[in-house]
């Protein structure tokens, strides 16, 4: 492991984080009042699927890469699926009055299928780095882990500061970024 090799999987890591890194700031918007807490595992959940998915596909590569072929024609279209589902949820939502001035917060549930929509199409990140020893991918994905972490915890923080200024219309902006990134992961996918 050299420099190079550092400077690599945190580019990959910036890149890959990117739509989490969106998704994080519709979550902040969707929520202005969230806790330090949940923001930490919002960050923890995306980091964590960001960071396992290309781990994931270094496994296939290495043991069934057959079947991940097959599935890879797939991941634009359940990542479009999950992010249509969550995004057009959240738009409804932010037309329906909030009751008693507090808007409803996310939860857990759909926080891993944001998790899970957002990298799937990281795991076609597996055959990148399939030269690498196991050791390497798995500092690797620590790497993209890790950087996925703090863009997402900044992309909350910055998420909540603007989501105090546009209140009750952040959840239908965020639900909207939401659809955006699906369509955008699957045209990419499919067309590109």
């Amino acid at each position: 492991m050299d420099f190079l090799f550092f400077f690599n999987s945190f580019l990959i890591g910036i890149g890959l984080a990117m739509d989490a890194f969106s998704v994080s700031l519709a979550n902040g918007l969707n929520e202005p009042t969230m806790s330090r807490r949940k923001q930490t595992v919002i960050a923890g959940v995306f980091g964590a699927f960001q960071g396992a998915m290309p781990l994931i596909g270094w496994i296939c590569v290495h043991t069934i890469v057959e079947q991940f072929k097959f599935f890879q024609a797939f991941v634009p279209y359940i990542a479009l699926a999950l992010l249509l589902f969550i995004g057009i949820k959240m738009i409804v939502e932010g037309f329906q009055p909030c009751e008693d001035g507090e808007c409803k917060n996310l939860c857990i549930k759909t926080i891993l299928i944001q998790g899970v929509a957002t990298s799937i199409d990281a795991l076609s990140v597996g055959f990148t780095i399939a030269e690498y020893s196991l050791l390497n991918a798995v500092v690797c994905t620590a790497i993209i882990a890790l950087v996925t972490f703090i863009c997402c915890f900044v992309g909350v923080e910055l998420g909540k500061k603007f989501g105090t200024k546009f209140s009750n219309k952040a959840s239908i902006f965020g639900g909207a970024i939401l659809v955006l990134i699906g369509l955008e992961i699957f045209i990419t996918g499919v067309f590109f």
